[in-house]
Order: structure tokens, then sequence, then C-alpha cells
């Protein structure tokens, strides 16, 4: 098939990769910069499989700038651009979604869409309306930054939010390029599909917060967290994964995903998702508080990416920390190598480790590394497991 992915972030161009090995791939973006790196056979984004699949496998795959070349004589468009959330809107911005719908429209409009970019529950309904076009398809992610194609090549399950044919077609195209067998495949109803989506990422959001505040608990009582952790996860029904504390949940869906749920829930009695949301910030503000209370003159944050083996800053937890550290006066130097720059957002970047290390009274790190081995009476980290 002639398969066109509007956006090259994790989402789309994971699913570029992917599904070059068997199609022809146009790789749609606005940055020139992604484009050059594509057609090199680069990977734009930190993702340890995509540049492996990019150097290493015969890849049916052009990456251009050029609307109309991608959305002309095309079999399928798939749209994966971003859909920040917009805290004054109380929704997520899907101005780059209807804008790739509008120009599929000028170009190829009987070509069917299937929209990965996330966004709230009724939207696809919405812009099927819209436009008239009842093949407009939602089809949701379940990637992890800096492994969406390994997520791709072993998924959890494929859900797509139709029954038509065309359904049948994408979720064939996806279970095939798969190298998992038997994985399992959901049809439903467009909304259902959206809503799958956010409660998925919220429930994660949930889980991160709930294994926090069981720290925060642990830690001011001066408790042994990690003994807690594990007789807690030894029930079979709670599990021993996903339960590693940090500074809060953060990254490119969580945030925004919980915030969008929850705007879904107006006029809808509840509690939980609110109190989830709440509770990022209240962790955040442990975190910083027990930092500025430690009354240090400068405060070294070790990276800001929100995991190993990621280059995501988006939304990462360390930021509100920083801040709140910031408005008590006290100086902030950073470590992170993959800026070049001097300052970033205000703040200092030092990347001479050492210098980092010896100019630091306290240093921070959301998840720590044994190069900090040398310097740790000086690091703040709640990283029990040494994981994500």
């Amino acid at each position: 098939m002639k398969i066109t992915v509007a956006g090259t972030g994790y989402v789309g161009l994971s699913l570029a990769v992917l599904l070059a090995k068997r199609h022809e791939v146009i790789a749609l973006d606005i940055i020139k910069e992604k484009v050059e790196m594509l057609n090199k056979g680069i990977s734009p984004i930190k993702d340890a499989m995509i540049s492996k699949y990019l150097k290493e496998e015969k890849l049916n795959i052009k990456a251009t700038l050029d609307k109309k070349e991608a959305y002309t004589g095309r079999d399928l468009i798939i749209i994966a651009t971003p859909t920040n959330y917009d805290p004054e809107q109380n929704y997520f911005d899907t101005s780059s979604v209807e804008e790739a719908i509008e120009r599929v429209l000028e170009y190829g409009k009987d070509i069917p869409i299937i929209i990965k970019s996330t966004i709230p529950v009724g939207y696809t309904e919405k812009v099927r309306n819209k436009y008239h076009k009842p093949d407009i398809i939602f089809s949701p992610e379940f990637l992890r930054e800096g492994k969406a194609l390994e997520d791709n090549l072993y998924p959890s399950r494929i859900v797509v939010g139709d029954t038509s044919d065309i359904a049948k077609v994408f979720a064939n195209i996806l279970k095939e390029a798969a190298l998992k067998e038997d994985v399992p495949v959901l049809y439903c109803g467009s909304s259902e599909a959206e809503a799958i989506k956010l409660f998925a990422n919220t429930y994660l959001a949930l889980r991160i917060a709930y294994f926090n505040e069981l720290d925060t608990y642990a830690e001011t009582k001066g408790l042994d967290t990690k003994a807690i952790i594990e007789g807690v996860g030894l029930d079979d029904r709670i599990g021993s994964h996903y339960n590693n504390p940090s500074f809060g949940y953060g990254g490119y869906c969580l945030p925004k995903d919980t915030k969008q749920l929850l705007a879904n829930f107006d006029n809808v009695p509840s509690n939980l998702i609110e109190a989830v949301v709440k509770s990022n910030t209240t962790r955040k503000d442990h975190i910083a508080d027990t930092v500025i209370n430690k009354k240090p003159k400068t405060v070294g944050v070790y990276r800001l990416v929100m995991k190993a083996d990621s280059d995501n800053f988006r939304s990462s937890a360390v930021f509100d920390v920083m801040n709140k550290i910031k408005d008590a006066g006290i100086d902030i130097i950073v470590y992170e190598p993959t800026l070049k720059d001097d300052i970033y957002l205000g703040y200092k970047i030092e990347n001479d480790l050492e210098a980092f290390k010896k100019d630091s009274d306290v240093i921070i790190a959301n998840r720590y590394s044994d190069l900090l081995d040398d310097v740790l009476d000086k690091v703040y980290t709640r990283d029990l497991y040494r994981r994500d």
C-alpha cells in the first residue's frame, strides 16, 4: 500500500518505520532538519530501535515537506501530529489534526484517514460530521518514549475505533508488521477508543501517583519505602511493576491526558481523576520543599530528561521542582549533555560533569546514574530501583 504518515514524533516515526518494511511510506513533517535527517537514514528522535531499522533494514520510506506530494495518490493517511493540552481552553489543541484533514480533502478527498494523535472523547465523531467523511478512524497508540518502535513491534494490543472493512485492513497492517504473535485486536466505537487511550494513561498516572504518595509518607515518617513497596507488590493483584518512585509523572502523554480526561468528566460525578492530577502537584511540591529545607546555596539538577534512553524534556516533572527551588532564592545549575547552549529556560547549563558536581551543594536526580556514585552524599533522589 501507499501510506503517508503526517508527523514524525515518537508515534509517527515509529509507525512510518514499522510500515516501511512492507509498504511504500511517505513521512510528512514541517521541520526541514528532521526531513533531511530521515532521508539520510538518521533518526531525529532518540530511539535505539528506530535508529537500528533506519540503518540496517531495507525500508521503502521517503520524508518530505511537500503536502501535495504526501497527500496525492495514497491509499491511506495516518495523522500523528501533536495535540498539546491547552489549559485556557481546557481541551487538547487539535488544530494540527484538522489542518491535516483539510489538506487530505484538498488533494485526495476519498483517502481513508487514521488518527493516531491523542484526542478528546467524542472528537472523531465531531470531525466525521464536520467534514462529511465517515472514513476518519481513530486508533490509539500505547508507546513508551525511547521504545516506540519496539512497542509497535511487540504491541500489548491493537485498538481501532471502527468496525468497517477499512478498520480491519488497518488492524491487519499493524498486526502483519508486528513481530509478536497473537496480538489482541479490539474493534469498538470511536468514542470508546478515545476513552480507552485516556483511561489507560490516567491509570498509569494513578499508579505513579500512588507509589509516590506511599514514598512521601514513608520518607516523612522515617520508614523504609522499599520494604513497604515490596510487601505491597507481593499481592498478585497489585504486582511489583511500575512502582519506582519519582519526582512525579511527566512527559508527552500523562500530564496532558489526565487533564483532558478530567475535562471530559465535566458534569459527571467523580473524585479520583481530579485527585490524580492534584497528587502530582503535591508530590513535586514535597520534593522541592525537602530540597529547600536542606538550605543549599546551589542545587545541581542531574538531567532534565524524563527517563533513561530518552531525549524528551517536555513536561518533565523536574521543571516544576526547579521553579519552586529557584523561587526560594536558591541558585540552580543543570547537567544535561543533550543541550549545547549555556542557558536553557533561564537556567545555567554546566556540562562539565566534574565542575557540576563540585559547584553543587545538593544534586537532585529524578533518575539516578552511577556517574554520581562519587558524590552520593550530595545526591537527593527517590529512584529506589535504579530503573524507569
